[in-house]
């Protein structure tokens, strides 16, 4: 995989003081943002862009409240979060603006993206990989309740899953009800 890094630089935040690193896969770029040091056995989480959840705090889906819990959780018991840039389980931000009209016309989340011509998850993970390997990471604690990011770190060894449940509002509740029945997150 052909990839560039960035230096390393030092990231204050509200939760801790964390060092950030970018990672260049063609034109996505990627961000490892971490603690000093990264424990033995760290505390991963791998973070989904989601700009509407994680900045704007749409409270269609739970993505900005995983994204703050992750980096509190990970501040205080080291590890890593990787800022994974694939907008909209990869179908892009153009899309997922799409996808959510249609959404507000009553399909749920999978029906939209098929709607529009995509899978119902796009998003690939070596990336993600090649940054864990970056690191030297070969054990982790994968904070996550998706089972294709377990599958796609088969190479390494999770020693614990843990899970990030948030709590629902009356916008998600489809949302999140669909991400356990239909694609299997451990809700």
């Amino acid at each position: 995989m052909n990839q560039e890094q960035s230096s390393i630089a030092k990231l204050p935040t509200i939760y801790g003081d964390f060092k950030i690193q970018c990672f260049k896969e063609g034109m996505q770029e990627h961000l490892a943002i971490f603690t000093d040091p990264i424990p033995d056995i760290p505390l991963v989480r791998v973070h989904s862009e989601c700009l509407t959840g994680d900045v704007l705090g749409s409270k269609k889906c739970d993505c900005g409240e995983q994204l703050h819990a992750s980096l509190e959780q990970i501040a205080k018991e080291g590890g890593l979060l990787i800022y994974h840039r694939q907008e909209g389980r990869n179908i892009g931000l153009f899309n997922k603006v799409n996808a959510y009209a249609l959404q507000d016309q009553g399909y749920d989340t999978i029906e939209a993206n098929h709607q529009l011509g995509f899978k119902a998850d796009e998003r690939t993970y070596d990336i993600v990989v090649e940054i864990l390997k970056n690191f030297n990471i070969k054990k982790l604690r994968l904070l996550t309740n998706n089972p294709k990011k377990l599958d796609a770190l088969e190479g390494f060894e999770i020693v614990e899953r843990v899970p990030l449940i948030i709590e629902p509002n009356s916008c998600n509740q489809e949302y999140l009800s669909i991400k356990k029945e239909q694609m299997g997150h451990l809700l």
